[in-house]
């Protein structure tokens, strides 16, 4: 029998909106959304394998958990939720921001606990599009991971010792480079060391993410965002990103990082909150060239 509990959140909760930076994109092994709107996740927690399953239910949000980690992941739904996001500070001036916040009430910055998880993935996809770092991602789960407690037939991610002691050859097959590769063999076995970044502040954190090498701002803040629910994270050096922003904010179709930083400024302290809304409502700048072309991870 699962454990069970039951969360009645500070602030709304969209679960879409606020679990989906869990899941990635075409067919996450690890994560599925059934046909009720319930959202399944397979993890590693530190007393043991956990899948948890979290869905609306009235006004509260319940949850189940299987597996030797269940009671941990219980424990850590309030978190995944958003218990510790905090709107204050965060009063947008008439304009998109302020819109996109009233049509997106349920938006939580969540933070899921779990450093090497929200790691592996980012580093898979750094530098190709998301297409193929879906494709690898998947690849890698399948061979690596594991079964996952519980009634679906999720995976669990690939355990950080696995990928540690995984030569770098293993690694082409499932269309992951030398490089890539390499950043994530020495960051799984350095693992338990990156899983302290929780405990610090979040200057310290990135430091500590970034004494990896192969990790930089980008795949620092994408991580801050996901496992320590950082809501003033910003991905600098993201291919679409400062176009996006741009456009939305100023309806700029072009601009580089430091134009978004600069128009992100007034929202310090939750500038990440204010590109999650906009990536939530599907904003994009118009297209002038061709899409960012499959990358032979030859030439990586």
């Amino acid at each position: 029998m699962p454990l069970t509990t039951r969360v009645r959140p500070r602030l709304a909760v969209d679960l879409s909106l606020t679990l989906g930076p869990l899941r990635r994109p075409h067919g996450d092994p690890c994560v599925r959304v059934d046909r009720s709107g319930a959202w399944w996740r397979a993890t590693r927690t530190p007393d043991g394998p956990a899948t948890v399953r979290i869905a609306v239910d009235g006004t509260d949000i319940e949850a189940a958990a299987w597996g030797d980690g269940a009671a941990w992941a219980v424990t850590a739904v309030p978190e995944l939720l958003g218990s510790r996001d905090s709107l204050d500070g965060f009063e947008p001036g008439p304009g998109v921001v302020r819109e996109l916040h009233r049509r997106m009430p349920g938006l939580r910055i969540g933070r899921s606990n779990a450093v090497f998880e929200a790691l592996l993935p980012t580093v898979i996809a750094q530098k190709v599009i998301g297409v193929q770092a879906g494709a690898s991602y998947r690849a890698l789960v399948r061979a690596y991971g594991e079964p996952a407690p519980g009634p679906l037939p999720l995976l669990l991610p690939p355990a950080p010792a696995v990928l540690a002691a995984t030569p770098t050859y293993a690694f082409h097959p499932l269309g992951l480079e030398a490089r890539r590769a390499g950043v994530i063999r020495e960051a799984a076995r350095r693992a338990n060391r990156l899983e302290e970044a929780l405990d610090m502040n979040p200057t310290d954190a990135t430091k500590r993410l970034r004494a990896i090498p192969g990790i930089g701002v980008w795949t620092a803040a994408e991580v801050a965002a996901v496992a320590l629910g950082d809501p003033d994270a910003v991905s600098v050096g993201d291919y679409h990103l400062a176009n996006t922003v741009a456009w939305a904010l100023a309806g700029e179709p072009r601009a580089d990082d430091e134009r978004m930083l600069e128009l992100l400024e007034p929202f310090a302290g939750h500038r990440g909150r204010v590109v999650r809304l906009i990536e939530a409502a599907g904003i994009a700048p118009p297209r002038f060239g061709p899409k960012l072309p499959l990358q032979p991870i030859a030439g990586i």
